[in-house]
């Protein structure tokens, strides 16, 4: 949706060529009815496109009349590639029923209606059909169209034409969850803050063998943000750490902590004239020599990090609050967070608990209706955080655990807070969650992660099955991608370093027989399955055994049966799959 001034220019290109040579046939389907009855089922040149101009620009014109930003206002509205192609009668309906809903018509009678028209010329080069709608915002009678809010009435109006033309309806807004995008200027505003300040930093520019970054050639500037635009990443790095350090903490004080011990620096946002209640919160990246934080509320990170949602899952005691309020002080003067010591390295039969509870949680899943939105959203941000968690402890940079949390946390950020999980998942879910962020102090247990990822996997393809039952196609596809290819990349990365292990004695191993409700439950996983490009032992169709063995080959609490292991041989963590391919943080 754009804005401009300049309508010759607009209907110029709409009947072109088009960038990539991709408009074909560019003609009318619906508009201003002295443009249909002059102009409709003509294939338009340049010629035509000029006299629709002409005829829309007249009434501003006519009246003399200027609209700040522009009379021209634009749109284009798309389908997805999978959705084929629309006749020109239905684009006819939709683009009247669009104009309608935006208010630029005759508004039943009331005002005169804005001069508008509907071009289709074609697929797009992705393969999406669509249309082009131009209006002129002036009316004849030289009165203004409303355009207030037009982007989320735009919105609005696209939800309504999806259900009454019987379109594929958008996942997020018809189950009220959405992520928070990222705005290209915010990208572009951090990237040159970066460039700039690294430029300045270097030694020959300080010693003027360079020019100073104001005295840089525009291309050379130019090169140097777009090598760090293509870097930027601090909003995803923030959340996976924001989000790990809420499901590592018991407490909104031990929050505070694990946010500080990660490298973040957070401040309060305090009730108005209160210095003992605090309302929310932001953080930001520590910045380099020359650089400023970036700071980011809770909020804006995602919906279900905001601190009224974090504290529904910690104890609400005033003691609590004191201790929380005097964490946030400290974190705002740069105070030491005052633990003495960081927690222990988890003792590897810990981490085969934690792995054997999670299975316990996987069976529940099977009893929970999957219309129960609000229980498999607390599941899905419960198991976001654990990963986030693993991620903080062992990656550097946008890593597969980091891109997991990312995706599963998807389906948690509803519009309203989701409630609780099945019984005993948030328990659950905050020791595992504390398991994996001990995973970078000791590195003991390797087999016991080995089982305890295997049971996060299952957990994932079981909310793509939710999710697929739910009519949430992308959200289901995208779940099962994640668990196959970057779970199942930290998975064989684990499991090889499990190998190199010497496990003293023999390793006994037990077939669990199926536990009531998980032939339902492998049903869930066989829809959930994207088919063939699922590995071999994670396929469904064996009947009979549980959801961890269909997705896996074995039961997943093997692994957490067998000795503890000596690790030895100097190894002091699990070995980190992106550093070791050479990644970087960006």
């Amino acid at each position: 949706m754009t804005r401009g001034d300049r309508m010759p220019g607009l209907i110029g290109y709409l009947v072109g060529p088009g960038r990539h040579n991709e408009h074909t046939e560019p003609h009318l389907i619906d508009g201003d009815g002295w443009l249909m009855a002059w102009h409709s089922g003509d294939s338009l040149d340049a010629h035509s496109a000029q006299q629709i101009a002409r005829h829309l620009d007249a009434p501003r014109r006519r009246n003399d009349v200027e609209v700040p930003r522009g009379h021209v206002w634009h749109c284009s509205l798309s389908l997805r590639a999978e959705e084929g192609s629309l006749s020109d009668e239905q684009w006819s309906g939709i683009a009247r029923d669009f104009v309608a809903a935006m208010e630029f018509d005759d508004c039943q009678g009331s005002k005169e209606p804005c001069r508008w028209v509907a071009i289709h010329h074609g697929a797009s080069q992705g393969g999406n059909d669509h249309i082009h709608i131009a209006v002129d915002l002036v009316r004849p009678d030289g009165t203004k169209a409303d355009v207030f809010r037009d982007f989320r009435r735009a919105q609005s109006a696209c939800r309504a034409l999806e259900k009454k033309w019987g379109l594929e309806q958008l996942e997020s807004a018809r189950e009220q969850r959405s992520t928070r995008g990222v705005k290209a200027g915010e990208i572009e505003a951090q990237a040159r803050r970066v460039a700039r300040a690294k430029w300045r930093r270097r030694p020959d520019v300080k010693d003027k063998a360079e020019p100073r970054w104001e005295d840089l050639p525009r291309d050379r500037r130019a090169d140097l943000i777009g090598a760090e635009r293509a870097a930027a990443s601090a909003r995803h790095d923030l959340g996976v750490t924001v989000r790990g350090a809420a499901a590592a903490a018991d407490d909104e004080a031990a929050f505070v902590r694990n946010l500080r011990e990660a490298g973040v620096l957070a401040r309060p946002r305090y009730a108005d004239g209160r210095r003992d209640v605090v309302t929310g919160y932001s953080v930001a990246l520590k910045p380099q020599a020359g650089e400023r934080p970036i700071w980011y509320g809770g909020g804006r990170l995602a919906h279900d990090l905001t601190l009224s949602r974090l504290r529904t899952d910690w104890p609400d005691t005033a003691q609590s609050a004191s201790e929380a309020v005097a964490q946030w002080n400290a974190a705002k003067k740069h105070q030491p967070t005052g633990r003495s010591q960081r927690p222990p390295a988890m003792d590897p039969s810990q981490w085969g608990r934690c792995a054997d509870q999670i299975a316990g949680l996987v069976d529940q899943l099977a009893s929970v209706p999957l219309t129960d939105r609000d229980r498999w959203a607390a599941t899905s941000r419960q198991a976001a955080g654990v990963l986030a968690a693993w991620s903080q402890a062992t990656e550097r940079g946008q890593g597969p655990l980091g891109r997991a949390a990312e995706v599963v946390s998807r389906s948690g950020q509803t519009w309203q807070p989701s409630g609780p999980g099945v019984a005993g998942s948030g328990q659950v879910m905050r020791g595992a969650a504390m398991a994996m962020a001990a995973a970078a102090r000791g590195g003991q247990g390797v087999v016991a992660q080995v089982a305890m990822m295997r049971q996060m996997m299952t957990l994932v393809v079981a909310l793509a099955a939710a999710a697929r039952a739910g009519s949430q196609a992308r959200q289901a596809e995208a779940l099962a991608t994640v668990a196959r290819t970057d779970l199942a990349a930290v998975h064989r990365s684990l499991d090889q370093a499990a190998n190199r292990v010497t496990v003293p004695g023999p390793v006994t191993e037990q077939e669990r027989p199926p536990a009531p409700g998980e032939q339902e439950a492998a049903e869930r996983i066989e829809e959930a399955q994207p088919g063939p490009s699922m590995p071999p032992q994670a396929r469904p169709g064996q009947p009979g055994r549980s959801m961890r063995e269909l997705a896996f080959g074995k039961p997943a609490t093997e692994a957490a049966r067998r000795p503890p292991p000596d690790i030895g041989h100097g190894r002091t963590r699990p070995p980190r799959p992106d550093r070791d391919r050479g990644h970087e943080r960006g």
